[in-house]
């Protein structure tokens, strides 16, 4: 018979959804290596913690599938316990015990201090900005807020996330003065809502403050924004990012639709006319700004006449950088009292036409780079190439600049000047200036 050896507690943090639990597994990290626990991100480890998303249908799907594989492996011996955190147990704790007794102890989002205990460590409050960042070191996501205010129909973020919290800009700042010091470059502001800062710590929409706080900081060069909502987007953003060269040229701003019926469904508080007018501010404000954005087809009630409304604009804003998704019917939210009612052949054929004319805008848009030179930040090598990304583009949704290795030594997490020599729908290719 074969006894078992004693192991070692080591704890594996896996990491499911969106940056923002990235950045939630880093602080969770941070605090057990504080407390002396070993702990690694998606390893082996006989403790695992599995930090879910909830947010639609596929991303719940795989967190519970995660969940399966591991108390599977749990039943088999090859793992002690199984802890869950994250969106999907905030949002569906009784029944994940009911249907998957066998975790050892399910958390929701805002019960770090709980599952630090579960995992014999104490919370420590003193470790502002500490955290063991998983992201290749030149870049690290910065979450500046919690939860969210708005009533979009469609969202069950506030089930799970609660309402608005900003944190104040002095502990940002340290935050990134730590991450500079470690060698991080770039700075990717994350929130449900960057819009929303600082209207419940400051009493005004702070945004533009905090961003010169952080341009401040030695050694970060790049400061990228995330997620910020189209009503009441504080304007005076768009002068620092003008002026101050830290801030990239980027916004990412999710408008999920623009027929005003739809609009009006989602409860966006915007319309067409408002959102193209804010756009055309955007582009007046700051000429060479790459606008994201992210849209959602078949949604309850979205007619042919919507989507050709939507797929025009499409055509006539032509964004820089464009997602397109099918809508999830959430339980709990709003949307989910109307009826479901756009076939999904029909969703799915919608969300691949506005992705083919995203394709053909992106591929137009990346050949009038061709002989011009940028500057870029290399994140890592891959076979013969090394990969780095212009201003203009967030790491693994945007396009990449590949550059042949063969062609001398480049390291990675330093900035290089590079001349575009060919172009793809989404990718570019270069040779180093210098």
């Amino acid at each position: 018979m074969r006894t078992k050896t004693l192991k070692k507690n080591k704890i594996n943090v896996v990491t499911l959804g969106c940056s923002k639990n990235v950045y939630d597994s880093e602080v969770l990290m941070g605090q057990l290596r504080a407390n002396n626990k070993e702990v690694v991100h998606e390893e082996e480890g006989n403790v695992v913690v599995i930090n879910t998303c909830g947010f639609i249908a596929n991303a719940k799907e795989e967190s519970v599938n995660t969940i399966l594989e591991y108390v599977q492996k749990k039943e088999e011996g090859i793992v002690d316990k199984v802890f869950v955190t994250g969106c999907l147990s905030e949002r569906y704790k009784p029944d994940l015990q009911k249907e998957i007794p066998n975790v050892d102890q399910y958390f929701g989002t805002t019960e770090l201090p709980g599952l630090l205990k579960a995992l014999g460590a104490d919370y420590k409050h003193e470790l502002i900005g500490e955290r063991l960042t998983t992201t290749p070191k030149n870049y690290a996501y910065l979450k500046i807020a919690e939860g969210c205010d708005r009533p979009c129909s469609f969202c069950a973020i506030p089930i799970m996330r609660g309402k608005h919290r900003s944190t104040p800009i002095e502990n940002l700042v340290t935050e990134a003065e730590k991450l500079a010091a470690k060698g991080v470059k770039e700075l990717i502001l994350i929130a449900q809502d960057l819009t929303y800062y600082g209207l419940d710590l400051y009493k005004k929409r702070n945004l533009a403050e905090l961003l010169q706080a952080l341009a401040k900081v030695e050694g970060i060069e790049w400061i990228r924004l995330h997620y910020a909502f189209p009503t009441g987007f504080p304007m005076d953003v768009l002068d620092v990012m003008k002026n101050e060269p830290k801030i990239c040229n980027y916004i990412d701003i999710p408008l999920q639709h623009i027929a005003d019926p739809i609009l009006k469904s989602m409860r966006r508080g915007t319309t067409k006319a408002k959102t193209t007018k804010l756009l055309e501010e955007f582009r007046a404000a700051v000429p060479e700004m790459a606008i994201r954005t992210t849209l959602i087809v078949g949604y309850p009630g979205e007619t042919q006449e919507d989507f050709e409304t939507l797929r025009d604009w499409v055509i006539e804003q032509r964004f820089e950088r464009l997602g397109c998704f099918t809508y999830s019917h959430e339980e709990n939210t709003h949307a989910y009292n109307l009826e479901d009612d756009v076939p999904e052949d029909v969703k799915i054929d919608r969300a691949n036409k506005i992705m083919e004319i995203q394709s053909q805008i992106s591929w137009e848009l990346n050949q009038q780079k061709i002989g011009k030179e940028f500057r870029v930040l290399i994140d890592r090598k891959e076979g013969t190439y090394y990969i780095g990304r212009t201003e203009f583009d967030s790491p693994d949704v945007d396009n990449e600049v590949l550059i042949n290795a063969e062609e001398g030594y480049l390291r990675t997490g330093e900035f290089f000047t590079v001349k575009i020599t060919a172009a793809e729908d989404f990718d570019l290719y270069a040779e180093v200036v210098h």
